[in-house]
């Protein structure tokens, strides 16, 4: 691959991905909020033109941390649809040869049946960010299938690096234990499947690389609660998490299922297997902020 597009070039993900991509020689040209219109064909069009590239990363997203106030769903809804979707469409129509990989979410199955959730898990979304991504994604199957584009959604699970916007709750917590804070989170009893991001950008990569396209799980397999976050994330600094966490249930705005991704597909396909543990993880956040034990 020499040259590759990255569509949502300035958060979390894409600033990892387009490191690794630069470390491998490949030339990437990142886009973001303000660069190009999504929502008009011509400037997609133009911009894929212009780029060429053998490969295409729709990062792009319009999501909020569970504990932020919620937006009007018409607002949410009309964004949502123009970012997850119309974006996707018209990258879709002009990726001609290009191979695009589309960031879906642990959101699109809502509430599932299953301790954990694989591709054929039935996808039953109960918010706006999860109803949008599963649009998406039939519409990356569609033009795999139909159009014969080289297209992939990788359905990813949480993942946390320093470079998370600090209303997540992974990025608030390591913040109050580098700077011995009390802090309140809405649920300790909350799990979730945390990885670490520079491993699933990893995972981005070898999507793209492999022969064949599909839907991919991206996940550790393992479910660890936000009491465990606190407790790692203050022993990093010789704290005992209960005397500086509280619980406050009127901070979370929204509640959801715990969603643990089993990612066998992926690491069947491509060799993928995380590198970071959840312990590693949470010692890295929280060197991150300046603390040391």
């Amino acid at each position: 691959m020499s040259a590759a597009l990255i569509i949502g070039s300035a958060g979390q993900d894409g600033l990892l991905l387009a490191a690794q991509l630069a470390e491998r020689g490949v030339a990437v040209t990142g886009v973001d909020r303000g660069d190009v219109d999504l929502t008009a064909a011509r400037s997609v069009a133009d911009l894929v033109a212009r780029v060429a590239p053998d490969a295409i990363y729709y990062l792009a997203a319009h999501h909020h941390s569970s504990e932020d106030a919620p937006e009007p769903t018409p607002v949410l809804l009309e964004k949502s649809l123009a970012v997850h979707v119309t974006g996707l469409v018209h990258v879709l129509e002009a990726a001609g040869a290009a191979r695009v990989f589309y960031a879906a979410s642990s959101h699109v199955f809502g509430v599932p049946d299953t301790v954990t959730q694989n591709e054929d898990t039935p996808r039953r979304p109960i918010n706006v960010y999860g109803m949008t991504k599963s649009l998406g994604m039939d519409v990356v199957r569609h033009y795999r299938e139909a159009r014969g584009v080289h297209a992939s959604s990788g359905i990813l699970y949480n993942h946390e690096s320093p470079l998370r916007g600090p209303t997540f709750l992974s990025s608030r917590v390591a913040r109050a234990a580098a700077r011995r804070e009390k802090i309140a989170v809405g649920s300790l009893s909350a799990s979730v499947d945390w990885g670490w991001a520079a491993d699933y950008t990893e995972a981005m990569q070898r999507i793209v690389a492999c022969p064949d396209p599909g839907d991919y799980v991206v996940a550790t397999g393992e479910a660890h609660s936000v009491a465990q976050l606190a407790e790692a994330a203050f022993a990093a600094v010789g704290l005992d998490w209960r005397e500086w966490v509280t619980e406050d249930g009127g901070i979370l705005k929204k509640a959801g299922a715990t969603l643990v991704g089993d990612a066998s597909k992926l690491r069947a396909r491509t060799g993928w297997a995380p590198t970071v543990g959840f312990a590693d993880m949470v010692l890295r956040l929280v060197a991150s902020r300046g603390a040391a034990a």
